[in-house]
């Protein structure tokens, strides 16, 4: 088991899209139901996720999040994580930057989802100077937690859709860690035609593990903050990091299964409500592996 231990509690800076689950509205219930209180800095609100809609309204709230975060400074805010996602505007990059020197300590998790694109593209509302920025930002990251499609980007590596190799996947993990993260994690992973999962590092101990399921087919949207949500909520409640991903890559898979079954649109975002439930079972039980620990 990981011997570090965090406060259950995270500031979340992610966009705001009203409908079509994601970022907020996937990453408050998911950590809420692993017992890690939220607190929400949106970057945009958006009427719909970008994917697959048209004629979407889109609200940038660069000029509030600075004085958001200084409002929780101002009364003594902290948080046992920071857990940045999708950015509204190349600004906003080194606004994270200086929230982490606001609340960052020696106890603090900092995870970074450089949420840009997927399929090889960039997402509409990205500029390549705004892409290129989430590299910078990657640096400052404990936790990287990007796609294929954003981890080539950001390492400079032509976009390949897989199935992968051993060592390429080592390769991207590794070439995320020598930016400075401790740990990386890479959604989109798989070794052959009809799986697919994650794979995750540590660079402290220099090894990598993959954890694959049954791929469904089809593309779902809001699945990577799904994933990501859940990672952090297990790497909080004290689970290794393979742990934490195998948990991850278990509640997306669980999550897409349902999705698949009941709903025509995947634009409507995933079906993961019924199984937060057995999330929060998983992560009670890790808790308490943490306590029993630390009393002996």
């Amino acid at each position: 088991m990981q011997s570090n231990t965090y406060d259950l509690s995270c500031a979340a800076i992610h966009d705001l899209s009203g409908f079509g689950k994601c970022s907020l509205t996937v990453a408050l219930p998911v950590l809420s139901a692993c017992g890690v209180e939220t607190s929400a800095l949106p970057t945009a609100v958006l009427s719909t996720h970008t994917g697959g809609f048209v004629n979407f309204t889109y609200r940038d709230l660069t000029a509030d999040v600075l004085p958001m975060a200084r409002h929780w400074q101002s009364f003594g805010a902290q948080f046992g994580a920071v857990y940045s996602g999708f950015l509204g505007s190349e600004e906003q990059i080194g606004m994270v930057e200086e929230i982490l020197q606001m609340f960052r300590t020696p106890r603090t998790l900092v995870l970074v989802d450089p949420v840009m694109g997927d399929g090889g593209k960039l997402y509409q509302t990205y500029t390549p100077a705004m892409a290129d920025g989430m590299g910078r930002l990657c640096r400052r990251a404990d936790v990287v937690a990007p796609n294929m499609t954003e981890a080539c980007h950001i390492l400079g590596l032509p976009y390949d859709p897989g199935p992968y190799t051993e060592g390429f996947l080592l390769q991207v993990l590794q070439g995320l860690c020598d930016l400075g993260p401790r740990m990386a994690v890479l959604t989109g992973a798989c070794l052959r035609e009809g799986e697919l999962g994650a794979a995750c590092y540590d660079a402290q101990t220099g090894e990598m593990r993959l954890s694959v399921r049954e791929q469904i087919p089809g593309f779902f949207h809001g699945t990577g903050d799904l994933f990501a949500s859940t990672l952090l909520g297990g790497l909080l409640n004290g689970m290794a990091l393979e742990d934490a991903c195998d948990t991850a890559v278990e509640f997306t898979h669980r999550t897409i299964v349902t999705t698949a079954e009941k709903r025509v649109d995947s634009r409507f975002g995933p079906m993961f409500e019924g199984h937060l439930g057995w999330l929060s079972g998983v992560m009670e039980k890790a808790r308490s592996i943490l306590l029993q620990s630390a009393e002996k």
